[in-house]
């Protein structure tokens, strides 16, 4: 189970999930927990098994064993008060473009069962958490892409939610909004919120996730701060080589290569982890040759943690 921050109760605790269609597992024995004020990453390839986790975290889909607490509520698909306690931010836009931002957050307020007059307090404060303000009254079919992310996290966020699930809130927006939505979502933090975050962007996680938890085939395979999981890597160099060729095969003969620890492909892209870099570069470049492809450029750095995706994966997070 990951550790939570010191001194805290979780807002959302899961343990032991799985969940499989037919005879095809997606989710296998996965668990977190997520303090307040935290905003946890949750990474995967495609087909990882994050929507299905998501889901089922947020009461949408009930797990086949394992057990999940929101706010100290048992959450099923008919737990009301669970349900109440998370605001979902789906990757697909839910908002209507014939109303205005100020309209569609209305509407979605009542669902809610907000009154009246607190709903009107309530959808100007979220108004100003989203920046969209000056633009309350336009419809939301005149948006930008990065403004109907924004009005779609309002959405997410009118009925004060202990736990906040945001999935890819940032895919396809302009880098003004994308900045405007991670500004947010360090805010929402800030104010104590619980934030679970998926998204394909390995510089956003890095910035706003104090924990990561990587899931591939449906299993947590590693989890921790960005600091602990480059450890696992150990004192190494991540060596990357543009090949103009055979990259597969390039890769399978720098794995033979003395000191190095894996070799993968990205694209056309060989990526090494090895010991003494310096002094076994060569050598990786002789090994390439041999197989008749040529080197057309060469990178030497300390790994990050999309190396460490690459590493545990095998994929790209883009992938």
């Amino acid at each position: 189970m990951a550790k939570l921050l010191i001194g805290t109760a979780p807002v959302l605790s899961c343990e032991g999930l799985q969940k499989s269609y037919g005879d095809q597992p997606a989710v296998v024995e996965v668990g977190f927990d997520i303090a307040p004020g935290e905003t946890f990453g949750l990474l995967g390839p495609n087909g990882a098994g994050k929507t299905t986790t998501i889901s089922m975290i947020a009461g949408l889909l009930r797990p086949d064993a394992g057990s999940i607490t929101v706010a100290g509520e048992r959450m099923s698909p008919t737990a009301a008060a669970a349900k109440g306690a998370v605001g979902l931010v789906p990757q697909d836009l839910a908002i209507y473009p014939d109303l205005s931002a100020r309209e569609n957050l209305t509407f979605f307020g009542r669902l809610y069962g907000l009154a009246k007059q607190p709903l009107r307090t309530r959808t100007d404060e979220v108004l100003e958490v989203i920046g969209l303000t000056d633009r309350a009254g336009d419809r939301a079919g005149e948006f930008s892409g990065g403004m109907k992310r924004r009005l779609n996290i309002g959405i997410g966020l009118l009925h004060r939610p202990r736990l906040l699930i945001l999935d890819e809130p940032t895919v396809g927006v302009d880098p003004q909004s994308r900045n405007a939505i991670l500004e947010s979502v360090e805010q929402l933090s800030g104010e104590g919120l619980a934030v679970l975050y998926t998204t394909h962007y390995m510089e956003e996680a890095e910035r706003l996730c104090r924990r990561i938890a990587i899931v591939d085939q449906g299993r947590l395979i590693a989890e921790g701060t960005r600091r602990e999981l480059v450890a696992t890597l150990g004192e190494q160099d991540l060596v990357r080589l543009e090949v103009f060729g055979d990259a597969v095969a390039a890769a399978e003969a720098c794995a033979g290569v003395e000191g190095v620890r894996s070799a993968d492909v990205e694209e056309s892209t060989v990526v090494c982890l090895m010991h003494g870099a310096g002094s076994r570069l060569a050598s990786l470049l002789g090994a390439v040759a041999e197989q008749g492809a040529t080197v057309t450029g060469v990178e030497v750095r300390e790994p990050d943690l999309e190396d460490v995706f690459l590493h545990l994966t095998g994929k790209a997070l883009r992938h």
